[in-house]
């Protein structure tokens, strides 16, 4: 079974008072045993400090950008794509479709 874990690996913020998230770094890792995949993206954000549920760059959590970045894709939905996809990736290490070899030479 394949365990995914969602990281924030670093965020662009505005260079003012407001420090207000402008792009967000993600990864998506996949391990299923000693199998591993992962994914890279960025999420664009335009923040306003005062919009009601703003939260302050000082008290930002990871959780909390995780759950802007995964909304901002697509919800639920886009998460389980992008799952299914690094899912996809590790079945294919788990019995690749195409190998490489010479018959004549021992392995």
């Amino acid at each position: 079974m394949t365990t995914f874990t969602w990281t924030i690996a670093n965020l662009e913020y505005t260079n003012d008072a407001d420090k207000g998230v402008v792009v967000a770094h993600y990864r998506v890792d996949g391990v299923d045993g000693e199998y591993t995949m992962g994914a890279y993206g960025t999420q664009s954000f335009t923040p306003d400090a005062s919009a009601e549920g703003y939260v302050a760059f000082d008290s930002l959590t990871e959780a909390t950008v995780v759950g802007w970045v995964q909304n901002a894709l697509g919800g639920a939905e886009k998460v389980a794509e992008i799952e299914a996809a690094i899912q996809a990736k590790i079945e294919e290490q788990k019995n690749p479709t195409v190998v490489a070899g010479l018959p004549w030479a021992a392995e």
